[in-house]
């Protein structure tokens, strides 16, 4: 049995996580200051004596003795979020990752920086690979976010060749699932509860920029793949669905699935919005062994359900 620690355990993904790695028969200590999480997201974890709920924010160090392994994951992720207190987006990003890598340092433990394909910017380069440097707006709406994940993969890489620190870094491509929160913002969310009120959905742009859309459960078997890598693979490695759809097809799925009566409306596109988004997973696939196997429309399906009973 490993002592694993989480930051940010209590959100959409930490909270699957933690699950997971309960079920492999872990230790983990949830660390959250549930800014973004919600303690609904463990309740079924509560009486579990092999979970721990510690409420905590990592812009401060935390002390912890016996920890294997961390996965750090805290920062808020959806656009309403991280740019409702830009400067504590970015002070998430930045120290807590020199927080929780002092904490790795001090035990000794391995951990893995949880990225994101928002470190590409609007790419330039399609489908993007990991040698790709980005192509990222530093001042703009978004920087606290993408700048904030970019320095914490210098933090991650330069603790790796000064202090040894045995480190794991993945880059996450759209990922959707239960338990994201009706109104953060994110896509697939914001489409899934607009068709089951039979509310407008609404479209920004003309909706031919592409995402590529990735199920929580594939995310998590590609963390824990590639936590669980040889010591001198340290990534970055991008984890996400390569199927490509344009946002106008999803918004179409979502009402066919759902059987709604939703009319699509459009309205302009928000600044700095990447016109495309696709990962290149070859790396994955020939390190972790890993692809994703949930099709869009059966995520969907997941997903209408569970906000059908969160409505209810």
């Amino acid at each position: 049995m490993k002592r694993i620690l989480v930051s940010g355990g209590a959100g959409f993904i930490g909270s699957h996580l933690c699950t997971r790695l309960i079920k492999d028969g872990h230790y983990v200590i949830c660390l959250d200051n549930l800014f973004t999480g919600s303690e609904a997201n463990f309740a079924h974890l509560k009486n579990n004596p092999n979970f721990e709920f510690v409420f905590h924010d990592v812009e401060y160090p935390y002390f912890a003795k016996d920890i294997d392994e961390i996965y750090n994951l805290a920062c808020p992720a959806s656009p309403i979020h991280y740019q409702y207190d830009a400067i504590k987006t970015i002070k998430t990003s930045v120290l807590g990752a020199i927080n929780m890598l002092g904490l790795a340092k001090r035990n000794n433990a391995k951990i893995l920086q949880a990225s994101t394909s928002e470190i590409y910017g609007d790419p330039i380069i399609h489908p993007q690979i990991e040698n790709y440097w980005g192509n990222v707006n530093p001042i703009g709406i978004r920087s606290c976010y993408d700048e904030g994940k970019r320095c914490a993969e210098t933090l991650f890489m330069d603790y790796y060749r000064q202090n040894k620190v045995r480190i794991k870094i993945i880059r996450i491509f759209n990922t959707y699932g239960p338990r994201m929160l009706p109104n953060d913002g994110r896509v697939v969310s914001n489409f899934v509860v607009q068709a089951l009120q039979n509310q407008d959905i609404t479209i920004y742009g003309e909706g031919n920029q592409t995402r590529s859309f990735q199920y929580v459960d594939d995310l998590i078997e590609g963390m824990v793949r590639m936590m669980n890598t040889e010591e001198d693979f340290i990534g970055p490695v991008n984890i996400g669905n390569p199927m490509e759809f344009s946002i106008l097809e999803l918004a179409e799925k979502v009402i066919r699935l759902s059987g709604s009566k939703s009319k699509l409306v459009f309205k302009p596109l928000p600044h700095d919005d990447p016109k495309q988004r696709q990962p290149d997973i070859t790396l994955a696939k020939r390190k972790l062994e890993w692809q994703p196997t949930i099709e869009l429309e059966e995520g969907l399906l997941y997903m209408i359900e569970y906000f059908k009973d969160y409505r209810s």
